[in-house]
């Protein structure tokens, strides 16, 4: 089996103008990967590319089919050794189902977390399986496992790219492309303002076990720090009932 390397590659990670998405790009670069980021807003990847030499942008909506289709076209032609995506699309937004209003949040959830990354997918896997070496990178969540109740469609679409990753994994198990799905635990990010939560884990404390999960592991089929392996393993442990009691406590 073609396993990843943590460094020499070409990456392509969407949603990376802050948080996870913008860490594990600089993290990776500093690696001795080449580094393109995607994000909706041109002057904001000035900004950063700016900010961090080396670094190269794109603009991309994974919300529309088409400026995925331009990005993609766009990012092929000035880097076609491209062998890395990071299928990174989400937003998280809590949710009342006793709101009719709830019904838009949750139809934007499902375009941009579950529609995006599967665009993305279709989009670039038939250039990375032309590489001797290739990587779909899929970021899913410990609320696949076990749902946070305040977040139902965000927690059913990462159980669902979960879903989707495992069945990618199969059918490219004869292709160079390796699937590896992330799944973060609560992290100190703007997400649902989890970087003002004392309890959510630092973001550079994520990186750093991140980073060294992906250089000791490069045949893994999961990225997964300790943290999160409380609700990866519930259900299996026997554990569901009183996780999901616990979250459901913090959502209230």
């Amino acid at each position: 089996m073609v396993t990843m390397d943590i460094t020499g590659n070409t990456v392509f990670i969407p949603g990376a103008t802050s948080g996870i998405g913008l860490g594990l790009a600089l993290r990776l670069h500093a690696a001795g990967n080449t580094v393109i980021i995607g994000g909706r807003r041109a002057e904001l990847l000035e900004s950063i590319a700016a900010e961090h030499p080396g670094i190269h942008t794109v603009v991309i909506d994974t919300t529309d089919p088409s400026s995925i289709a331009s990005a993609a076209s766009s990012v092929l032609a000035s880097h076609p050794s491209l062998n890395v995506l990071v299928a990174m699309a989400g937003i998280m937004l809590p949710e009342n189902l006793r709101d009719p209003a709830f019904l838009e949040v949750a139809e934007r959830t499902v375009v941009t977390n579950l529609l995006g990354p599967i665009r993305l997918v279709a989009a670039f896997e038939p250039a990375l399986e032309r590489q001797p070496s290739a990587a779909i990178i899929t970021v899913t969540s410990g609320l696949a496992y076990v749902p946070l109740p305040a977040t139902p469609t965000y927690s059913a679409t990462k159980a669902a790219i979960h879903s989707f990753s495992d069945a990618m994994r199969v059918q490219l198990a004869d292709t160079s492309v390796q699937v590896i799905e992330l799944a973060p635990p609560a992290t100190q990010t703007t997400l649902m303002n989890l970087d003002q939560n004392p309890h959510a884990l630092p973001l550079d404390d994520f990186l750093d076990e991140v980073m060294q999960l992906l250089a000791s592991q490069p045949d893994a089929e999961q990225i997964l720090v300790e943290r999160v392996k409380n609700q990866r393993f519930a259900e299996a442990e026997g554990r569901y009932a009183s996780v999901l009691a616990a979250q459901s406590g913090r959502a209230n």
